[in-house]
């Protein structure tokens, strides 16, 4: 994540907030996510997609007001397996926030028979998904759509990074849902976010919980009766079992796994 700022972790971390009330409800999270993610990087449609792998049909969730005409959805599904973000997440086990252009070039992407008859039609050129769920028939994206300017190198980490979070959080909020939005298996979470880290002591926390309220290492040192190089320690200890690399997403990852009991 070499592009990404502190500023951009706690804008993640806003999002997660912003979510988690809402994902007691399936409807609700979906348009939730759409919301959140299109003040999260800038895109002129965000949608929720949960395309059925065997059918080639997809059902979608837009911004309130704004939905695809039925002509453009039949567009999109006449050239389901064409699309080279499904072919990617459902067919070929990518697991990552990808583009449109990571897969093809401008120039072979226009003249793709999809950009012709769907992408052309609706006015859009640029598309990067973020996959939640694929089950094997089931693939399950939040993607945002642009007509100027691609995704950038730093959208895609901004997304990634809110990705194994949103998988959870989206998993959790389909659980006991009925019809569409239903996910009973594992969200995309990778294996070293989920279970094999080993548990914090007590100490760490109590530094963590600190950390979480914005306190300095300093700060931290004088509320718990510690020298600042012991916080640090304590920190060093806290990224290597979380599977992080700064102070925020550490605090990130540790609200996802809270969630998760």
């Amino acid at each position: 994540m070499k592009h990404l700022t502190r500023n951009d972790y706690a804008a993640a971390l806003a999002v997660m907030a912003r979510l988690q009330p809402a994902a007691g409800d399936a409807r609700t999270f979906a348009s939730e996510v759409v919301l959140a993610l299109t003040e999260f990087v800038a895109s002129e449609l965000t949608t929720l997609s949960e395309c059925d792998l065997v059918t080639g049909h997809r059902c979608v969730v837009g911004l309130p007001g704004v939905r695809l005409g039925d002509r453009d959805i039949e567009s999109f599904d006449r050239h389901f397996f064409e699309h080279p973000l499904v072919r990617f997440h459902g067919f070929e086990g990518g697991r990552v926030t990808r583009r449109i252009s990571d897969s093809l070039s401008r120039s072979e992407f226009r003249r793709s028979a999809i950009y012709a008859d769907y992408y052309l039609r609706v006015g859009l050129e640029h598309t990067v998904a973020v996959p939640l769920l694929i089950d094997g028939r089931k693939l399950v994206s939040a993607v945002l759509n642009r007509r100027g300017l691609d995704f950038s190198e730093r959208d895609c980490e901004r997304l990634e990074v809110l990705r194994p979070h949103l998988a959870f959080l989206y998993c959790q909020a389909t659980r006991h849902a009925a019809g569409p939005w239903v996910a009973d298996e594992a969200p995309l979470v990778p294996a070293a976010a989920e279970v094999g880290a080993e548990a914090l002591t007590p100490r760490e926390n109590e530094v963590l919980r600190w950390l979480a309220h914005g306190k300095t290492d300093a700060e931290i040192a004088a509320v718990l009766g510690l020298s600042p190089r012991t916080v640090q320690k304590h920190l060093e200890h806290i990224y290597i079992k979380l599977g992080v690399e700064t102070r925020t997403a550490a605090v990130m990852r540790s609200m996802a796994k809270r969630l998760q009991h």
